[in-house]
């Protein structure tokens, strides 16, 4: 079943993308939450138009996205949290990360950064993506609370 995705459904796609899902995912799942619609020649038609008139926006949006990667490259990011020795009570996920940017003066979503879960200090790197185009490695450090 071919669809066109309305918005970044992870996985599958990003925004405007041509999709082939199995009949089942798109007709039970997709569709009725909105995320994409079928792909029919007329739909394919418009979305055609619409890709072209967008194309020079698109641009700057990218070159927006790779100075602020550039930015996050020159970032030093240290969460401080409660721990016993390198064992941390809890853990860290993106959200933390997301607020130790947010602190840095970045705001970004919690759902474009890829880390894991993080239950020890030290020193790690997560994914943050910017743009479909332009991923940033961003290294962080986890430091115990003195």
């Amino acid at each position: 079943m071919e669809l066109i995705l309305k918005q970044d459904v992870q996985n599958v796609g990003f925004k405007d993308d041509i999709v082939t899902v199995k009949a089942g995912y798109g007709r039970n799942f997709l569709i009725p939450q909105a995320f994409a619609h079928l792909a029919t020649t007329s739909a394919k038609k418009v979305l055609a138009e619409n890709l072209k008139q967008r194309a020079h926006k698109e641009a700057k949006v990218v070159n927006d996205a790779k100075e602020l990667a550039i930015k996050l490259k020159s970032l030093e990011i240290k969460i401080t949290s409660k721990a016993g020795g390198e064992k941390l009570f809890g853990s860290v996920t993106n959200s933390d990360i997301a607020s130790a940017l947010e602190k840095a003066g970045h705001s970004i979503d919690r759902k474009f950064i890829t880390s894991g879960i993080i239950k020890r200090t030290g020193k790690y790197s997560a994914a943050v993506r910017l743009h479909r185009d332009v991923v940033v490695d961003l290294s962080y450090e986890i430091l115990a609370e003195a």
